[in-house]
């Protein structure tokens, strides 16, 4: 395969990002443009496939090595031939590593009469490191290619409307969800049938090259150091986990308010290669009530009453969540005048209290439908003679 494509930009990574960085942000990938999740997206479908593809490159050292030095990868023979020796002779062989540019600088700088205090001449390859840097660059890279372990899955966010009274009283609900399930094929390896023995590292998961006279024992890059090969598996596509419904029971706790963030542990995505599922997270949202509104734990309600129980004061009945309660109204109430009933909100089981209900009374004009209705009216606006905007009309005025 040979392309232009920018294998780190298409991963969404940068480059130098390790070997786990590569894998992570393809697993990642895949699942979102995943076909069986994107049925019949021929954008998400060529999508999975480019992500294959570069995946395929830069998951192998061998193949990331070329495209990371030429900028593209070929699996023609002596397609870098060449590159390597730009006099087109005939190279050393170190066993698949191309030490030239560390040979050709440690030259340049002798004949430059490069040195560093002491008086020890400085033979450094590119960047400026010490020669020494590249071997522990290959001691150093071997124990970081290590084989692909358990990847854990990710959480999910689900959003949940519930009424005024399944939030006050709690509750149980069963949803059903979409998530990633371990695929059954390939018990979420990714690969079909269990794999077959490598070939090239015969099973060991460790390859030797050669560097001139030194041997380096380095993780295979066929098998990634699993010791096995394996082929795709045909139900998931290598991703290792499929898109299944599954539905949850979820236990709504009293007092549940709007914004609370139930979890329901291991109901996330599942893991792959026998990583820990994640979790489910829930959002409440609480859908209004008519009459009764909530502020934290107490309940606030506003309430009509008559001229004369305002004006005379009475006994009423008010409505809360537990039922009916009296509430006393004195003498002279005024319209929009609030009273606090004491422990008639909201149960807080964390706190071990009970919020309050707010009542706010606003008078209610009286119907005239009859003649009567009129001369009680008219005998108590005779009686009222003070003029209730008479304090109004001095301030209003003053100059």
């Amino acid at each position: 395969m040979a392309g232009k494509t920018d294998y780190y930009e298409t991963l969404g990574i940068k480059r130098g990002a390790s070997d786990d960085e590569v894998r992570k942000s393809y697993r990642r990938l895949a699942r979102k443009y995943h076909p069986d999740l994107n049925p019949g997206d021929k954008a998400a479908e060529e999508r999975f496939r480019q992500l294959q593809e570069a995946y395929e490159v830069l998951n192998d050292p061998k193949k990331k090595q070329m495209y990371d030095q030429y900028g593209f990868y070929s699996d023609q023979p002596g397609a870098a031939e060449g590159m390597n020796n730009p006099n087109g002779g005939q190279g050393f062989d170190f066993g698949g590593f191309d030490f030239s540019d560390y040979f050709q600088n440690a030259s340049a700088g002798s004949r430059g009469g490069g040195s560093r205090p002491g008086g020890g001449s400085a033979s450094s390859g590119p960047g400026g490191s010490s020669f020494k840097d590249l071997f522990s660059q290959v001691f150093g890279g071997a124990g970081k290619q290590s084989a692909a372990g358990p990847e854990d899955g990710s959480d999910l966010e689900y959003a949940l409307n519930v009424g005024f009274w399944q939030s006050i009283k709690g509750t149980q609900v069963r949803l059903t969800i979409q998530r990633n399930e371990s695929c059954d094929e390939c018990h979420g390896t990714g690969a079909a049938g269990g794999g077959s023995t490598c070939f090239e590292c015969n099973g060991s998961g460790t390859v030797t090259q050669m560097a001139g006279a030194m041997k380096f024992n380095l993780t295979c890059p066929r098998c990634n150091g699993t010791g096995k090969l394996s082929n795709t598996c045909p139900k998931c596509r290598g991703a290792g986990v499929v898109a299944r419904p599954d539905q949850v029971e979820v236990r709504i706790p009293a007092g549940t308010q709007t914004g609370s963030r139930l979890r329901v542990a291991g109901k996330g995505n599942s893991g792959t290669r026998g990583g820990k599922a994640g979790d489910l997270y829930i959002t409440i949202r609480v859908e209004a009530h008519p009459f009764f509104k909530r502020d934290g734990d107490n309940i606030e309600i506003r309430l009509p009453i008559t001229v004369s129980e305002a004006g005379l004061g009475a006994k009423i009945e008010v409505p809360t969540i537990d039922g009916r309660a009296i509430l006393k109204v004195p003498q002279g109430t005024q319209n929009g005048q609030r009273f606090r009933m004491a422990e008639k909100g909201v149960e807080n089981a964390r706190k071990n209290s009970r919020g309050d209900q707010i009542v706010e009374v606003y008078i209610q004009a009286p119907s005239v439908n009859n003649e009567r209705t009129r001369e009680l009216l008219r005998e108590l606006a005779q009686v009222e003679a003070e003029d209730p905007r008479a304090e109004i009309w001095r301030e209003t005025s003053a100059k």
